[in-house]
């Protein structure tokens, strides 16, 4: 019988939505301070993600959305927000899991954070759906691991894109 064991990993990610969330709720309440503005990457294709067709076409895996001057009627729900955003002149209303989002960033304050999806099914408890392989996975992609009996361990994401040179 396998030992259950504590899923910081779970927790953590469960945390740093949290920050997200927060800050889009200050956002949705206040606006913008200063020269804050978001970068949210999400999986465009994810359980509960409704964006136009026309989007869902030209961003088939991910999409990324940038929160700073023409963003209208935000709104926060327990698992998802809601934001409408202009497209070539055409105001779009756009629904987005919290499980779906993959990169949160205010580059005006060098902030990032970086999160494997969660499955839908375990939005309670969060666990990563097949991940986007990193530079260092995609190099190694054609190698047999050697462990692959072994549990998989958290991974270290570094933010260094996002820090003053």
């Amino acid at each position: 019988m396998p030992k259950e064991q504590l899923r910081y990993d779970r927790m953590v990610e469960t945390a740093l939505r949290g920050v997200v969330r927060e800050a889009l709720s200050e956002v949705a309440e206040r606006g913008l301070p200063g020269n804050h503005h978001f970068y949210v990457t999400f999986r465009s294709g994810y359980p509960g993600v409704d964006i136009p067709s026309y989007l869902a076409a030209q961003y088939p895996n991910e999409m990324t959305i940038v929160l700073q001057f023409q963003y209208y009627g935000l709104e926060l729900h327990d698992d998802h927000f809601e934001v409408t955003l202009s497209f070539n002149n055409v105001h779009e209303r756009l629904v987005i899991p919290f499980g779906a989002i993959t990169t949160f960033a205010d580059p005006s304050v060098n902030f990032a954070l970086q999160f494997q999806p969660v499955v839908p099914a375990e939005s309670a408890e969060i666990s990563a759906i097949p991940p986007r392989p990193t530079v260092a996975e995609r190099k190694d992609e054609a190698k047999p691991s050697d462990s692959d009996d072994e549990p998989k361990r958290g991974e270290v994401v570094t933010l260094d894109a996002f820090r003053k040179k």
